[in-house]
């Protein structure tokens, strides 16, 4: 056997080793790319949740001070302070939809199921309407 024919079989053993090399590379940058995916849309999930957990703490907020306050402070203070603190309750629950739906840019071809939007328009109108008749209640409720 030849010097040259020798170069060529270990100059096409190399070629092979190299494409089983480029197909591994192009396997594990695709698992990245759809793992950061996953991790986008699980992120998106969690500010959601925080969004609704700040709308809730905050319409629980409006409606104690309304109870704590009474008596204590004049009584437009006492419904102002109610008033904001549902006021962003409502803002709370709706950024966050708008948030989720509507993000900077799609993530990267996630596996993920992102959460279905009619779901949380449903939840987020409820809540929103929850905070509208809390609002109401501050404003025309009479003390007891």
């Amino acid at each position: 056997m030849s010097s040259v024919e020798r170069s060529s079989g270990k100059l096409a053993e190399s070629a092979q080793q190299l494409a089983r090399s480029s197909d591994r590379v192009e396997g594990s940058a695709d698992r990245r790319t759809e793992l950061a995916g996953d991790r986008t849309v699980l992120a998106a999930e969690r500010t959601y949740a925080a969004w609704v957990r700040t709308g809730l703490v905050a319409l629980a907020s409006g409606i104690g001070a309304n109870k704590l306050l009474e008596g204590l402070v004049p009584a437009w203070m006492v419904a102002l302070t109610g008033t904001v603190l549902v006021l962003f309750a409502a803002f709370c629950f709706v950024a966050g939809v708008w948030r989720d739906l509507d993000p900077v840019r799609p993530p990267p071809r996630p596996r993920t199921q992102r959460l279905p939007a009619w779901l949380l328009v449903l939840v987020n109108g409820f809540l929103a309407l929850v905070a509208l008749s809390a609002l109401i209640g501050i404003w025309f409720g009479r003390a007891a």
